[in-house]
């Protein structure tokens, strides 16, 4: 097993639940966007949908990253591993293009 994949977060509870909770209501707008087009719901309608599960997703996303930093990255510095930091700037390069 490598070491990546022995890795687990650092949230707590009410975190990871909030996370949880609002992916939930992410996956309901997006199976109503899918009964909007079954429907042949107005196209600027449904883009406007889509443009909201977008948002949603992005405020996730930006939570996870700031759990990540404050949890993950921190725990992983305070056992040493500083290529944590090369990894999580890695990723916000590939977040931000």
């Amino acid at each position: 097993m490598s070491k990546k994949e022995l890795r687990k977060a650092h949230h707590p509870y009410a975190t990871k639940q909030s996370m949880i909770n609002r992916m939930k209501r992410i996956e309901g707008q997006i199976r109503g966007i899918s009964r909007m087009i079954e429907e042949d719901v107005y196209c600027d309608d449904i883009l406007h949908q889509f443009m909201s599960v977008e948002s949603a997703i992005a405020g996730v996303k930006n939570s996870l990253l700031e759990a990540h930093m404050k949890g993950c990255i921190v725990c992983q510095i305070q056992e040493g591993n500083l290529d944590a930091v090369d990894e999580v700037l890695n990723t916000i390069g590939k977040m931000t293009k």
